[in-house]
């Protein structure tokens, strides 16, 4: 990855505390070494300009592999959050809007921004994506209002339909693990769905191309003699599944025609372990290694692990500021 010379001496320039960059700390020699230091980088000043030397370690961690698609090198991304560390602001912009405002304007130019999350940690994210450059840790311990944000979405998954569990919460979230050509079938033509609900492609580093479909079910998924309200029997998914990997999809972007190479079934319920066993059994061998289960829970893990925006219906609606109050005070 490489950002334009301006935008990177911009950011060089804040980390040493050029007299331009007033919100941010002015760093001698030594304390530049520190500052890489608390990055826990093994980066030592030479003496040289400030600025150029500065610019060029910057220009070196970007070149480090970038985590995911859209997401900064994990080096560099951890040097912003060293130098927007809420404990460092100077008088005057102590919530360090300020220091923020300035550190924005290169990074948008390069499509990125950056913002405080509720814990209070300053993040970095894609702007068209929303990607944000962090760890994932889908189970990891979580903060009040990742609990609070998940169950708002298990509320909306309880009231959700079938499709709107697919293109307000699927869709987007395979967007933003870097999923490509996502293309939703629906459900006003079955006789072109051919057992899949979704189809998408993903780029490996080698540039090699995997496709991908999805079988989604709005409830529970066990292994019950048939379907009953919103629970759905796997005998129905397996022969969706075995027409999903048995036909071919068009990309038109590449203008050939492909064969599904793995199948998602995803339930926004639980899966059960019995009808996960049951498809395994009457799958071969090649056909297993094709299927992979994304149920509720893992579901709600990836939206709060990558911090993903809830859909707007599952948002609690806003408080009317003109409603009246049944109690009158008079």
């Amino acid at each position: 990855m490489q950002f334009k010379p301006r935008n990177l001496r911009a950011i060089a320039e804040m980390v040493v505390g050029n007299r331009d960059h007033q919100w941010f700390h002015y760093r001698s020699s030594f304390y530049i070494t520190r500052f890489f230091e608390e990055c826990e980088l093994d980066y030592v000043h030479d003496g040289t300009s400030r600025v150029p030397w500065t610019e060029g370690v910057l220009a070196e961690l970007l070149n480090d592999p970038q985590p995911g698609t859209n997401q900064l090198p994990e080096r560099f991304a951890r040097v912003l959050r060293t130098l927007m560390d809420k404990r460092e602001a100077e008088d005057g912009d102590n919530d360090r809007s300020q220091a923020l405002a300035a550190l924005n304007v290169p990074l948008m130019r390069e499509g990125f921004e950056g913002y405080y999350g509720e814990d209070g940690i300053f993040y970095v994210r894609h702007i068209e994506t929303r990607t944000v450059s962090t760890q994932v840790n889908l189970y990891r311990p979580l903060t009040p209002a990742e609990l609070e944000k998940r169950e708002l979405l298990v509320a909306y998954l309880d009231m959700c339909s079938e499709d709107e569990l697919i293109e307000e919460v699927l869709l987007p979230m395979f967007r933003h693990l870097g999923y490509q050509r996502i293309t939703s079938v629906g459900h006003k033509d079955k006789a072109l769905e051919y057992g899949k609900d979704v189809w998408m492609r993903y780029k490996l580093p080698t540039e090699h191309v995997i496709y991908f479909g999805i079988q989604a079910k709005k409830g529970k998924l066990d292994s019950a003699g048939s379907s009953k309200g919103t629970n759905a029997n796997m005998a129905e998914i397996y022969q969706q599944v075995l027409m999903m990997l048995g036909h071919e999809v068009f990309d038109s972007d590449t203008n050939k025609k492909a064969l599904v190479d793995h199948a998602f079934i995803v339930a926004g319920g639980e899966i059960t372990k019995a009808a996960r066993n049951w498809l395994g059994g009457v799958l071969n061998t090649s056909q297993r290694s094709q299927i992979m289960f994304m149920d509720r829970e893992h579901i709600l893990n990836l939206y709060t692990g990558h911090r993903l925006e809830l859909p707007r219906a599952a948002l609690p609606a806003a408080a009317d500021p003109w409603a009246l109050d049944d109690d009158v005070p008079f």
